[in-house]
């Protein structure tokens, strides 16, 4: 089944504008990933347990607490989060669009894997990084393959 020494045919360039569109989209989807990580993840923590705290998103993404300020910084100033003294971070109205619109590509994703038969943890790490990439043609396109299955 594998193909190891076999070479692939290689298709012709496209068109620079054409081939620089592929480039674009790659370079926009990975600005986007990390702000739809985290508040997707602040979503999550809110509904898990009604507050999403600093400490608890650097615990979750595996990363420092100042990384994690720093993002939250950020967010605020995107208008996705909001920030209140002693208190955890809480979505906006946008930062809920984002998180909801993340969500749905994740689990179509994540669905489309499984019933391609790739087990639970893979489809859910694998459709972490998909997700972001992945355009609403391909994520409609999933859905339709899933419904004929």
């Amino acid at each position: 089944m594998a193909l190891k020494n076999k070479p692939v045919p290689r298709e012709p360039l496209p068109d620079a504008d054409v081939h620089s569109e592929g480039f674009r989209q790659t370079r926009e989807a990975r600005r986007s990933a990390l702000v739809e990580d985290y508040v997707e993840l602040i979503a999550d923590l809110i509904e898990d347990g009604n507050e999403a705290r600093q400490v608890d998103i650097a615990a979750r993404l595996g990363v420092a607490q100042p990384t994690v300020a720093k993002m939250l910084t950020r967010l605020c100033a995107d208008g996705l989060v909001s920030r209140k003294p002693y208190r955890g971070v809480f979505l906006t109205e946008a930062g809920r669009k984002v998180a909801e619109e993340s969500r749905i590509r994740h689990h179509t994703v994540e669905a489309f894997l499984r019933s391609l038969g790739v087990s639970a943890e893979t489809a859910r790490i694998d459709a972490e990084g998909i997700e972001h990439h992945v355009s609403a043609e391909t994520l409609e396109a999933f859905r339709k393959a899933m419904t004929v299955r």
